[in-house]
């Protein structure tokens, strides 16, 4: 397996959650901001994490904070940012709606690195899912190429990488799940905090 020294574990933190009317990184699960879970999940398999946002309020984590080198974006300019920041070959991007993404999951996609692939995306109840995966820090090249042509849509960006998919089991399915919506987010609470 990867050595963590050779791994940054990234946050994209930056966007505009409009379904949620609010930053869903500093909404709660469990008396724990979402970000913080990210956090706890990332920090035994790295050595250091990035968070890419353009709010001051994540600076109380004490990681890295780093502006989106290039605006409104999306998650492509986040994950360019996020490499072009990195000092590792290895990254785990992960967007901050996801609280209940757990350490192993992460480490299926540390296990089946190799050397051929680019990406190494997580796949769950047959959607992928580029915002839970591992990418090489070669990929800012490519990826500032789709940015310069004005491409932001990130399914475009990974269909031009040699991107390898790790389905998980069904019953990891709900670690990976994406709070999108308030209603979503009443849903989890109930069912967890309850």
């Amino acid at each position: 397996m990867i050595d963590k020294k050779d791994i940054t574990g990234i946050i994209l933190a930056g966007g505009k959650s409009s379904r949620m009317k609010s930053d869903k990184g500093l909404l709660t699960l469990n008396k724990s901001l979402f970000i913080e879970h990210i956090i706890n999940a990332l920090t035994p398999l790295v050595n250091n994490i990035i968070i890419v946002s353009n709010s001051s309020h994540y600076d109380e984590f004490g990681y890295k904070r780093v502006n989106d080198l290039i605006k409104d974006s999306g998650p492509v300019a986040g994950i360019y940012t996020g490499l072009k920041n990195s000092k590792t070959e290895y990254n785990l991007i992960l967007s901050c709606d996801i609280p209940q993404i757990k350490t192993e999951v992460l480490e299926m996609l540390i296990i089946h690195a190799d050397i051929n692939s680019d990406i190494i995306q997580i796949e769950s109840q047959g959607k992928t899912m580029p915002l839970i995966a591992m990418y090489k820090k070669d990929c800012l090249i490519p990826f500032k190429d789709l940015l310069d042509r004005g491409e932001k849509r990130l399914r475009v960006a990974v269909a031009q990488l040699n991107t390898k998919t790790i389905t998980i089991d069904s019953e990891m399915d709900q670690y990976v799940e994406n709070i999108n919506t308030i209603e979503q987010l009443i849903e989890l609470r109930n069912g967890i905090e309850n």
